[in-house]
């Protein structure tokens, strides 16, 4: 059976979540374990000192050091599990989209008995706003300064990019519910027309290489196809939401 031997940090007050996920891993590619624990600050530092490491856990396999969590994820041909600095991640687009998605459905499953309506496509794009505007809502300060690198409006008036998350997640909560649309639909076709337009200039006429603020100022989404989708949503609702509340859209 192959083996690989692991240092990992096991204290009374601490118990390392890394060196955790490093034996699980290794009994799922299927190593027999000999497991070391560092039960000190002490034992640990001079573990680091002797091996010239800066973290721990660390693995070897067959008397060679593999290295922390990541680098055995490497060695095992998987990706790492965090995205490097400035490296690109669509995970927290999909994961806001595919819940908002399945909302949409249950909503209508409750409220119809069925997933087949055109009332749960609404709810799935309002439901997006509303959660992308909460990615937004979380840090505000960072989301601001990311935007200012291309929203047109927000550069003219930099406090446009406080206002933005709110009236995002007040499109998306009342369209949710189905109200006011008078509110609802100027607010969301205002908002996703000055976007669509900022990001189009940004990406396809200036060719900006820019990070997207449309899930927070923290991501790594690059600014494009996601952040015009973003908008043209909001556009496409919005004058979906006006056409019914006008009964020029009857279901």
């Amino acid at each position: 059976m192959k083996q690989a031997k692991v240092y990992r940090m096991v204290m009374d007050e601490h118990i390392c979540p890394y060196g955790l996920k490093t034996v699980d891993l290794l009994k799922r590619e299927g190593f027999e374990i000999d497991d070391n624990h560092l039960t000190s600050r002490e034992e640990t530092d001079a573990f680091k000192e002797k091996h010239d490491v800066e973290t721990t856990p660390q693995t070897f396999i067959d008397g060679k050091r593999i290295g922390g969590y990541d680098d055995l994820r490497e060695h095992f041909g998987k990706s790492r599990s965090q995205p490097e600095e400035g490296e690109t991640s669509y995970q927290p687009v999909i994961a806001i989209l595919g819940v908002a998605f399945l909302l949409g459905l249950a909503i209508s499953w409750y409220v119809f008995d069925t997933v087949f309506t055109i009332q749960a496509i609404e709810w799935f794009v309002s439901l997006s706003m509303a959660l992308l505007a909460i990615q937004k809502l979380q840090d505000m300060r960072s989301f601001s300064t990311m935007f200012l690198n291309y929203d047109l409006l927000a550069q003219r008036w930099v406090r446009y990019g406080f206002v933005y998350p709110f009236g995002e997640a007040l499109a998306g909560i009342l369209m949710v519910a189905h109200a006011l649309p008078i509110i609802s639909v100027p607010v969301a076709m205002f908002i996703g027309t000055v976007g669509a337009v900022s990001v189009f200039k940004a990406v396809y006429i200036d060719k900006r290489e820019l990070r997207c603020a449309c899930v927070g100022g923290s991501s790594n989404v690059p600014l494009g196809f996601v952040s015009l989708t973003e908008n043209l949503f909001m556009i496409g609702m919005g004058l979906w939401m006006g056409a019914k509340a006008l009964g020029w859209i009857t279901l």
